[in-house]
């Protein structure tokens, strides 16, 4: 698969990024990466919620092979080589592929940074408790 055919694929879901990943594209949209067009095949982002409908058209999770094992990414999942032919069909399954990849960046958020205030004393009082750790040391090894 080439950058135009992913492009022409894509068309009726509407605009997508198309970066060179791995040995093939990564596909995002609005910033977030939903499909990866491999030598394999092409792969949507999958959850709970989608994979019961790739497990009904019999499709397998993406996977690879290191020296020492097969690697299963059960995050992506082979598309249906039916929906290469319907571009209408393709467009709900990309649009359910980029709603999984939105819920898992929802999940992954960082938790809520310390105001810096707080984050300046507890920085300060690591230092004072080494200077004393070290004053310690030194004090016992005399």
């Amino acid at each position: 698969m080439d950058r135009d055919f992913l492009i022409d694929l894509f068309s009726d879901f509407g605009p997508v990024t198309i970066r060179p990943m791995f040995s093939g594209f990564g596909i995002s949209a609005d910033g977030t990466n939903f499909a990866m067009a491999l030598r394999a095949g092409l792969y949507f982002r999958a959850d709970e919620a989608t994979v019961p409908q790739f497990e009904a058209e019999g499709s397998k999770p993406f996977q690879y092979q290191t020296r020492a094992k097969t690697v299963t990414v059960n995050s992506y999942w082979q598309l249906p080589a039916r929906l290469f032919d319907d571009p209408e069909e393709l467009t709900h399954w990309a649009r359910a592929a980029l709603a999984a990849a939105q819920r898992a960046a929802l999940s992954k958020r960082p938790k809520k940074r310390m105001p810096a205030k707080a984050a300046m004393k507890k920085s300060a009082a690591k230092k004072r408790n080494r200077r004393v750790g070290e004053a310690k040391r030194a004090h016992h090894s005399k």
